[in-house]
This record gives C-alpha cells, structure tokens and sequence, in this order.
C-alpha cells in the first residue's frame, strides 16, 4: 500500500504539492485528468485552489477525488530550492 496524503497546497499551472504519511513532499500535475468528463470542474482556476485532503487523498468540494495510490505513484519529488 503506498502512503497516503496528509496535506495539499494547489499551485499554478494545475499542480498540487503534497505531502504523504511517509514524510515525501512531491508534486502531482493535474493536467493530464483534465479532459476527462469526471474531471471538467477542475478547470477552473479558482475551484482548482479549494483541493484539500480527505481521508488520504485529495479532494474538491463537489467530490471529485483522486485514487491515493494514483497521486503518489503519478506524482514526483519536489525539487530542492537552490540557495
């Protein structure tokens, strides 16, 4: 079972940062779901900001979610900021 997510942050370009039960900080870009009927909510802008997590994963108001298990293994590890 992979780990499930704790905390998300919606940032520009229809990406979220999330960060799991294990610790990881990665990045999950949204915009390949986007045409998908289920998804279509999701392309607006504002409505994309009110991600949140819910019960391990990532959740809109309306109800849309995504599989746990498809944000992390569909997401990547945040880039360190370089000083």
């Amino acid at each position: 079972m992979n780990p499930r997510v704790i905390n998300v942050v919606p940032l520009q370009g229809f990406q979220l940062r999330v960060t799991f039960t294990n610790g990881e900080l990665r990045v999950f870009d949204v915009t390949p779901y986007l045409n998908y009927p289920a998804f279509k909510s999701l392309n607006n802008p504002g409505y994309f900001t009110l991600a949140h997590h819910h019960h391990g994963t990532v959740r809109w108001p309306n109800g849309v979610d995504f599989c746990p298990d498809t944000v992390y293994l569909d997401s990547v590890p945040e880039e360190p900021i370089s000083e």
